[in-house]
């Protein structure tokens, strides 16, 4: 009786885990880009990849906060697993406590389970462990996904993936 509670337990965590997953990303039409390109609409707060033509899988981020939004073109330069996080000089000089370096897989990382660096060595798209955060105009540039998001997106893009970021 046990083996089965715990059984039909775990199909459900499977159910609601695929069901939240579902929900976290969807495949809708997005014309004008080429297969392979990541877009991202801060306005929207989504991340747009393009699979193929006319068709991509949209994540919901958080995205930079008033005055801390950028717009414009770069490429994924690195990708990196649960990397540690030096703070900028500007997070630091609105966060003085902050150590040099959170190490990854710290839960204060706020760069979560991985990251993908841009061209211009400035922002990423990145996990987070304020999964609260996603949906809202909340860093200073960088682009945050739920952690099972950026995970999602790390195995289908490559270094060099172009990133276009719009209003």
């Amino acid at each position: 009786m046990k083996r089965v509670i715990r059984t039909t337990a775990a199909i459900l965590l499977m159910l609601v885990s695929a069901v939240a997953a579902a929900q976290a990303r969807e495949v809708v039409a997005l014309r004008g880009y080429e297969p392979g390109t990541i877009v991202v609409k801060t306005n929207e707060r989504k991340l747009y990849l393009v699979v193929e033509p006319g068709v991509a899988l949209r994540y919901p981020v958080g995205v930079g906060r008033r005055g801390k939004a950028w717009t414009g073109s770069a490429h994924i330069d690195g990708k990196y697993v649960r990397p540690a996080w030096a703070p900028p000089e500007e997070v630091r000089r609105d966060n003085p406590r902050l150590p040099d370096v959170i190490p990854g897989g710290s839960p204060r990382n706020p760069m979560g389970a991985a990251a993908l660096t841009l061209s211009g060595g400035e922002y990423a798209i990145h996990g987070t462990n304020a999964p609260g955060s996603i949906g809202g105009f909340v860093s200073y540039g960088c682009i945050r996904m739920h952690n099972r998001d950026i995970v999602d997106l790390y195995d289908r893009v490559d270094v060099g993936t172009r990133v276009l970021v719009l209003r």
